[in-house]
């Protein structure tokens, strides 16, 4: 008996930029036997619903043909899917990785595919595995009102919530304290956890959490934010697209605030 062919989803990406197939309805992940356009190298992904799709690194940006457009990762969320932006951001971060992760870093010896999530040397015997740079975001509340800052590498207008890495050492309740009164200058207390949410730029991971303010003036730190203050529910700025964990815990308080 003949095997029944496989179709399958395609994350392919130039840098940053993910290759989507026009439709009547709009842009959708492109499928198929094989890959829209040839490829040298792909990567199976697995996803924890059970379905799996293939991934692949792009050495250009020129496009099969006209039913095809590129669209940044992050941009993509405003075209398809909840469940297809996620996929494809974990295909992204695989990619990221696999291109990043070519020889051994102790010994510079050619690292080979040991599973779908790891690397192996066959010389000085380590494995690897993705890293996962893992990021604070903390919404912080003084009475009625929010703290708010925008961040000198924010692209637009919009205001955020004070976020920064995790350092070697710290625990993220210290991590917390650390960014806050590194970047404003302010004491924090009653520190909840909110959420998290993959970060695949390119391959962070974002841990959202709620504080009280305890004391201090805002100082900025000026190398990092270049406006900050506390903002009541009528007089809010600009926010930050509904696509990040910012927003889900500005919109979180603003309902808490309106129940």
């Amino acid at each position: 008996m003949e095997q029944e062919k496989t179709i399958s989803r395609w994350f392919l990406f130039y840098k940053d930029q993910l290759l989507l197939k026009k439709t009547d309805i709009g842009l959708e992940i492109p499928t198929g036997e094989q890959a829209p356009l040839p490829i040298d190298h792909s990567l199976r992904v697995p996803f924890p619903d059970g379905s799996e799709a293939l991934a692949a690194s792009l050495e250009s940006e020129e496009l099969p043909d006209d039913r095809y457009t590129f669209v940044g990762l992050r941009a993509s969320w405003n075209y398809i899917s909840h469940n297809a932006y996620k996929k494809a951001g974990k295909a992204f971060q695989l990619v990221h990785w696999d291109r990043h992760s070519q020889y051994c870093p102790a010994c510079g010896h050619a690292l080979w595919q040991n599973s779908l999530i790891s690397k192996y040397c066959s010389h000085c015997k380590e494995e690897y595995y993705p890293q996962i740079s893992t990021a604070i975001i903390v919404l912080i509340r003084k009475g009625d009102e929010i703290l708010l800052v925008h961040a000198r590498n924010f692209k637009g207008t919009f205001h955020g919530l004070v976020a920064g890495f995790l350092e070697v050492g710290e625990t993220l309740e210290e991590c917390v304290r650390r960014e806050v009164r590194e970047e404003t200058g302010l004491e924090i207390q009653n520190i909840r956890y909110f959420d998290s949410q993959p970060w695949p730029y390119p391959s962070g991971l974002m841990v959202g959490f709620t504080a009280d303010y305890a004391s201090g003036n805002i100082k900025l730190q000026d190398d990092e934010l270049s406006a900050g203050a506390f903002y009541g529910i009528n007089n809010l700025p600009e926010l930050p697209q509904k696509l990040s964990i910012a927003r889900r815990l500005i919109d979180s308080w603003i309902a808490e605030h309106n129940s």
